[in-house]
């Protein structure tokens, strides 16, 4: 049997760069196993985007369109449906649970069962102004027995479930859809940045001790804390890397321009001679004489309040959400501002846990662009859709796994057929 392959796109709306990947998912017959490889990539400068909200549709359209062609024409195929993320400080989330009986008289719990709870949990009181992007289960309990998985073909009466529901806001979502359809490209899904990056970062283990990934974008940082393997918090703050970067802009009396290739320069692992250059030539004027300004007033003064301000209100998050102590294998950094020059040792003087900062994996092709921490959620987010079933329902719609039934689509037509040609 052929391994079937699909296309599947992830278009990333940020304040620094509107991204579109692009990549060939290819599932083993036999071994169910799923690979990705991305065929076309594109990120052009942000505009119309502030703190990952669109502010100018219009600006917004146009960087899309670019962007979008730039991958199409990379792949040689064009893009009808992609999946696309979603951040900013809109973004909240509150644990829910659903309790249902089962339904077959033996007993047996049926993936309608699982359905029906899912739906249970989700019914929770919500503003007008508010929707529900993900309905994540954390764990299923049968009849009184918790930590279960996978409840199918298992055997109860009572059927409940402990979820982890990620909102947002409805006039945000509405603006990115209709910022994505201008371009004539159908969302398939809304995933939460956050959950995204996950996907790209993360190790099973890591997720199964406990651990908080920090994602920090130009204007926001997203957080994903996991207990247990599951998502427990999701929440985001409006501060990101582009605050370093007018920070520096305003301490040295720069262009933003120029203080961003300051803090990209720094950020930079220096070796050799390098290392012994403990000063930064700033000449923007031209003819003017060049100032020097020490790196370690640039890092300790200027840089390392920021990060410290960013990490402390991570903290203060997670302690609302009574997840610091239930962190142990620490914070996974990602994102563009994790590059930034000092940042572990930032986190690690605020948060007091193990930091490590990571570059997405797990995708082949054209990734020399892509295995950058910048593209951990659009990376994330081809892996995340990779995984999705054929038809377009994510998992946070198929409650965050595919369950292993035939295609009743395909059986009913077979059947029609045979009825057809009976006498």
């Amino acid at each position: 049997m052929a391994n079937k392959s699909r296309i599947v796109t992830a278009i990333d709306i940020g304040s620094s760069k509107i991204a579109t990947l692009m990549a060939q998912v290819t599932q083993d017959p036999n071994s169910l196993e799923v690979s990705s490889s991305v065929i076309g990539v594109s990120s052009q400068e942000s505009k119309g985007v502030k703190k990952g909200q669109i502010v100018d549709i219009e600006d917004a359209v146009e960087t899309t369109i670019a962007s979008v062609e730039s991958a199409e024409r990379m792949a040689g195929y064009s893009i009808g449906r992609a999946y696309v993320l979603v951040g900013g400080a809109h973004i909240a989330s509150q644990n829910s649970t659903g309790i249902v009986a089962i339904s077959d008289p033996d007993g047996e719990v049926s993936s309608d069962d699982v359905v029906r709870v899912i739906d249970a949990a989700r019914a929770i009181s919500l503003s007008a102004t508010r929707e529900v992007i993900h309905v994540l289960p954390r764990e299923y309990i049968v009849d009184g027995e918790s930590g279960v998985r996978d409840p199918v073909g298992m055997t109860g009466v009572r059927l409940e479930v402990d979820t982890h529901l990620v909102t947002a806001s409805t006039a945000a979502l509405k603006n990115l859809a209709k910022t994505v359809n201008e371009v004539g490209v159908d969302v398939e899904e809304m995933v939460f940045s956050g959950l995204a990056a996950s996907w790209a970062t993360l190790s099973s283990t890591e997720k199964e001790l406990g651990c908080a990934l920090i994602d920090i974008g130009a204007g926001t940082t997203s957080i994903g804390a996991f207990v247990d393997g599951a998502l427990a918090y999701s929440g985001a703050i409006p501060i990101g890397a582009r605050n370093v970067t007018n920070d520096l802009a305003i301490g040295l009396r720069v262009s933003l321009d120029t203080a961003e290739k300051i803090k990209i320069s720094l950020g930079k692992k220096a070796d050799g001679d390098a290392k012994r250059e403990q000063y930064v030539e700033i000449n923007e004027s031209g003819g003017k004489e060049a100032k020097r300004i020490s790196k370690r007033t640039l890092t300790e003064g200027i840089i390392r309040p920021r990060l410290s301000e960013i990490f402390n209100m991570v903290k203060l998050d997670l302690e609302r959400a009574g997840i610091m102590n239930r962190i142990p294998s620490g914070l996974v950094v990602t994102g563009g501002g994790s590059l930034t020059v000092g940042l572990e040792d930032a986190a690690k003087r605020v948060m007091s846990l193990p930091v490590r900062v990571a570059k997405p994996s797990g995708v082949t092709g054209l990734v020399d662009d892509v295995l950058n921490p910048q593209f951990s959620a659009a990376v994330g987010l081809i892996k995340y859709a990779a995984n999705v079933p054929d038809g377009g329902q994510g998992p946070s719609k198929s409650f965050g796994k595919k369950l292993k039934m035939p295609n009743t689509n395909i059986l009913s037509g077979i059947i029609e057929t045979i009825k057809d040609l009976l006498p």
